[in-house]
């Protein structure tokens, strides 16, 4: 089921509930892997945190069958970047860099996490080349993972 996904970055592929925030960094269901300045958290998500309640189905703008299930969200620690200016900076970059190659995840139900874990600033390019390493990463796992899930549940049948 390959969609094209419009190049942009809309409210419901963005992580805001404090819910889910905890369940990406509480570890049991959740990976991690790096590419350094980049490390990303990553979580399949099941209906509960999936967020297609009725109020976003209501969206106009795209239709159901277009929107991404792939969630994201971005981390500048202050340790690293002391002015906000820096910090802005770098998330504008990697959400560029995701914007642009959303379309390597879009169609898995996952959340990610970007976390900044270097205290320098980065060219464009080196962090669209780190997303990209880290989208494709994480797309070859779960698709590792759901082939060994669905091999399990048909020798069960």
């Amino acid at each position: 089921m390959n969609h094209t996904y419009p190049a942009t970055l809309h409210k419901q592929e963005r992580i805001c509930s404090k819910k889910l925030i905890d369940a990406i960094f509480a570890g049991t269901k959740s990976r991690s892997m790096s590419a350094f300045p980049l490390r990303v958290v990553y979580m399949p998500l099941d209906e509960e945190h999936n967020g297609n309640n009725a109020s976003e189905q209501e969206d106009g703008n795209m239709p159901n069958t277009q929107r991404p299930k792939a969630k994201m969200l971005i981390s500048v620690p202050k340790r690293y970047f002391k002015r906000a200016v820096k910090r802005n900076r770098v998330k504008r970059q990697v959400r560029e860099a995701y914007r642009k190659n959303k379309s390597i995840i879009a169609d898995k139900a996952v959340a990610l996490a970007f976390i900044w874990t270097d205290a320098q600033l980065h060219d464009s390019e080196q962090v669209e080349k780190k997303v990209v390493n880290l989208l494709t990463r994480v797309k070859e796992k779960l698709e590792k993972t759901e082939d060994g899930n669905h091999h399990a549940t048909t020798q069960e049948a």
